[in-house]
């Protein structure tokens, strides 16, 4: 038997999208082995769901290194030396440095509350409802040394509504975020999705707009 895809995790907060994949793998939708989650925060409960799940964890401290590129490589050799093929970037706060990121560069993806190019960075929710978007969602993209910059391989969008407040716009999006990162996960592991020359390929074509989510999964856009 082929011996199933290594995934490395990193994730900063409550690992609610960790928890996604964690449950798609044990349904049996998402071939994975997950042999590292990482954090930032040593009390990050992505960490404990990890070890609850018996993922091995490792949590570093950025200020007990010199710069961040001291850091970044750090942690990322760990995840190396995990024997990790692909690396997810679930809700992980920090910027990678991008000499530290070039092995991963192809390998590695993000999920990002927001239809990007649109709110890069933090406060999306708060930033779509200021500015009166009618439609708020969600991106997962390959990493690249730009802040949510790489190149994106699929959205869920979903329609803001009146009264709307940050906290009840995070809500209705978290659990499409929940699908679209493990559907994605899917393509990529099974050799379905490439990143090459700054692009997303599907299925060994240059994907034109990213995939769109969908109530029976990914599909290309109209």
């Amino acid at each position: 038997m082929q011996p199933r895809p290594r995934v490395a995790v990193l994730a900063s907060g409550r690992g609610s999208n960790l928890a996604a994949l964690l449950a798609a793998r044990e349904r049996g939708g998402l071939a994975a082995d997950f042999v590292l989650v990482g954090s930032d925060k040593a009390d990050a409960p992505a960490l404990r769901l990890a070890e609850a799940a018996g993922v091995p964890t490792v949590a570093l401290a950025p200020k007990a290194y010199p710069d961040r590129r001291s850091f970044d490589r750090d942690l990322l050799q760990r995840v190396t030396d995990s024997g990790a093929q692909w690396l997810v970037l679930a809700g992980y706060m920090r910027v990678l440095d991008g000499e530290a990121l070039r092995p991963w560069v192809g390998r590695a993806i993000n999920i990002h509350p927001s239809l990007l190019p649109k709110y890069r960075g933090l406060h999306t929710h708060r930033r779509v409802l200021e500015a009166g978007d009618r439609e708020h969602g969600a991106s997962v993209h390959f990493v690249t040394a730009e802040l949510d910059g790489g190149p994106v391989i699929a959205q869920a969008r979903l329609r803001t509504e009146a009264g709307d407040s940050e906290e009840a716009l995070a809500a209705r999006l978290l659990p499409l975020e929940h699908r679209l990162l493990p559907a994605v996960l899917t393509l990529l592991l099974g050799g379905r999705l490439r990143y090459r020359d700054g692009q997303v390929w599907l299925d060994g074509n240059a994907l034109p707009a990213p995939l769109l989510l969908g109530p029976d999964g990914l599909h290309a856009a109209a």
